[in-house]
């Protein structure tokens, strides 16, 4: 959003109430509205939610429009084109649907699917979610588009890079001991459950191993159970950080990363540990196969095998040559790919590019109505950098 606003956007933020919205909105030097939306399916709710979005796009009246999350992403496009936004994009970061079944999985197909006319644009941020996108009919393939490789914002090689690290420390893990580190929501869909059945398996092969587990219990429908949590807080090998602001120092602390999610769409958490020097396991599941060269910067195993993640790990812990050799080839391939300049570059000329044609398109029905039709370039349309108003949904 930031580099939107450098580049003559004034940006909206839209989001749930909460203090992540004010530090983003803060951050990124952009402004915010406050917005309750339900992540769950809640009809009173959503028709609130959607006549509250429609107001306030028509007060603002957006050049462009992005709104992504399955809730936001269905409401926040159905609005937009309700209150007449020229520019519609729909984000696609993911498809929930992928781990629903039955009348859910229909429901939830319908929602993206609805979504999906609504926008002109439907960006995706992996290959393989635009090809699964593509599969699925969430909408038909002129409208899927991709930036460049994927991601949604690159990676900070400054920030997230090998260096040394007091996290061990801090919470008593000794320094000559194996940390097998995990960074996201604890639930179902990242394969949490997996990972500590995998790990009783790694501790019988190494007793001394740790499992460092940076992120938060959430309460979402794919909550862990209460028995697993309770697990989780009482194993001495299993160290669990809560919400973390600054991830960069944890990367630092582990040998190997393990994202064993049923789905994705590009998991930023698998590029801020590449380019940290980290080795990455992670599935074959739709956005997280795109995140790792096979073999060079980390493994591919099947999502719900915890046998598999413990092979895994093992392969890597018991061989420091080649997990350094991944490690290295990790930040190259990061550096070469996923720099966050090169991926904001890439969304900022996207957008520019879409306020140009479709100004373009305006001054050319103008033109036509006064007897002067002529075909303009975005060159001719405009002269120096556009100001518009972009409104943007994150829930």
């Amino acid at each position: 959003m930031g580099a939107l606003r450098e580049a003559g956007f004034r940006v909206t933020l839209v989001s749930s109430p909460g203090e992540l919205l004010e530090q983003t909105a803060a951050r990124e030097g952009v402004g915010s509205v406050a917005l309750p939306m339900r992540r769950v399916i809640a009809p009173f709710a959503d028709i609130w939610s959607l006549a509250r979005l429609w107001w306030l796009l028509r007060r603002l009246k957006p050049d462009v429009t992005e709104f992504s999350t399955p809730k936001a992403g269905l409401l926040g496009t159905v609005a937009a084109k309700l209150a007449g936004v020229p520019i519609r994009v729909y984000m696609l970061r993911g498809l929930k649907l992928e781990t629903s079944t039955g009348l859910k999985r229909l429901i939830l197909l319908a929602a993206e699917r609805l979504a999906s006319s609504c926008a002109q644009v439907v960006l995706c941020n992996s290959e393989s979610l635009r090809a699964q996108a593509q599969e699925l009919g969430v909408a038909p393939r002129r409208k899927l588009s991709l930036l460049g490789e994927g991601s949604s914002n690159g990676v900070d090689m400054e920030r997230f890079s090998p260096g040394p690290t007091d996290v061990r420390e801090q919470i008593g893990i000794p320094a000559t001991c194996r940390v097998v580190g995990f960074v996201g929501r604890l639930t179902r869909d990242k394969g949490v459950p997996e990972l500590v059945e995998a790990f009783d398996a790694i501790m019988n092969a190494d007793p001394n191993a740790h499992l460092l587990l940076v992120g938060w219990f959430d309460g979402a429908e794919d909550a862990l159970p209460a028995s697993l949590r309770e697990r989780i807080e009482r194993h001495k090998n299993i160290h669990c950080t809560g919400f973390v602001d600054n991830t960069a120092p944890y990367y630092r602390a582990m040998d190997v990363l393990v994202l064993p999610t049923w789905r994705e769409g590009f998991p930023n958490v698998v590029l801020e540990a590449a380019a940290s020097g980290v080795p990455v396991i992670t599935t074959v599941a739709t956005g997280s196969r795109d995140s790792v060269d096979p073999e060079v910067t980390g493994l591919l195993i099947p999502p719900g095998h915890p046998e598999a993640i413990s092979e895994a790990v093992l392969s890597l812990l018991r061989n420091p040559a080649r997990r350094q050799r991944m490690g290295k080839a990790a930040r190259i391939w990061v550096k070469d790919h996923y720099v966050d300049g090169r991926v904001l570059q890439l969304a900022t000329a996207f957008y520019t590019s879409l306020v140009l044609k479709e100004m373009a398109g305006r001054t050319a029905q103008t033109l036509q109505g006064a007897g002067l039709a002529k075909v303009l370039s975005a060159g001719d349309a405009v002269v120096g950098a556009p100001v518009c108003d972009a409104g943007a949904s994150s829930v």
